[in-house]
């Protein structure tokens, strides 16, 4: 008499009793993910679904190998895309990173070669000019010339007494009014934004505000652009205190350029 000994194989589950949504929401994901990270600034949605998918998709082939699930390539499939996804997210965080550091440095260097070449009023090896604010710390003198790097070129007059109107706004009852003009050529070959340009100024040792006066004379500003080979002038007026000995002038022509500053001499 012989007995049949093999073991029955356990019976499979109903097919609506299968558990397979882990896998169909890894490959959701893992493709949301991976088209995200080939989006520049969308590293970081990559990495973030990525993850999610990779361990959907984990999950999922487990229930598969337990028999309570049959969607092993959707699973496998969504794991695989989530790791895709988590690799371009790493990549787009340092393509990232590198280009703005990139563009700080490029930044940067513009600033420090749109500084004054030579802002003690001459062009190199014409001689002569009053020592520069960047060599020796000192400002330039009434007439002198801030040249930058792009051939644009500043220049302030020596102060002369003003008078302003009765209306004027920024004078002060018992101080002194001074004008000064500012030159602005452009020797570039680039129009000049002659908009962005700043005067601003100390009276004496002491360094206090000196406001700027407007009226119907002056307090208009630089506007417009300066063509290349062209000059604008423009006269400022200020209020000093009556003791005052000393104007420091400063003139910022825009955002590319570094202030200059002239000590004139008034009283």
């Amino acid at each position: 008499m012989s007995y049949d000994t093999q073991i029955p194989h356990a019976p499979q589950p109903p097919r609506a009793a299968l558990r397979n949504g882990l896998g169909t929401a890894a490959l959701t994901l893992g493709i949301i993910g991976t088209v995200s990270g080939l989006v520049p600034f969308l590293f970081w949605l990559a990495g973030i679904l990525g993850v999610i998918a990779l361990v959907l998709g984990l999950v999922g082939r487990g229930r598969v190998k337990r028999g309570e699930a049959d969607n092993k390539g959707v699973t496998t499939t969504g794991a695989v895309l989530g790791l895709a996804a988590l690799v371009l997210s790493v990549v787009g965080t340092v393509l990232t990173f590198a280009l703005l550091n990139d563009a700080v440095e490029e930044a940067r260097k513009e600033v420090q070669e749109s500084a004054p070449k030579n802002p003690s009023g001459e062009k190199p090896g014409a001689g002569g000019g009053s020592a520069g604010q960047d060599a020796k710390g000192k400002a330039l003198a009434a007439g002198d010339t801030a040249v930058y790097d792009d051939e644009l070129k500043v220049t302030v007059s020596a102060p002369k007494a003003y008078s302003p109107s009765e209306f004027a706004v920024g004078h002060t009852k018992g101080n002194k009014a001074y004008q000064v003009a500012v030159v602005i050529e452009n020797g570039g070959k680039a129009k000049f934004d002659a908009t962005l340009v700043t005067a601003d100024a100390r009276a004496g040792k002491d360094g206090v505000t000196a406001e700027q006066i407007f009226d119907d004379k002056t307090g208009s500003g630089f506007s417009g652009t300066i063509l290349p080979g062209r000059k604008a002038t423009v006269t400022y007026a200020f209020d000093a205190p009556a003791a005052a000995a000393n104007l420091t002038v400063e003139v910022s022509p825009g955002l590319e350029h570094n202030a200059s500053q002239w000590d004139l001499k008034i009283g």
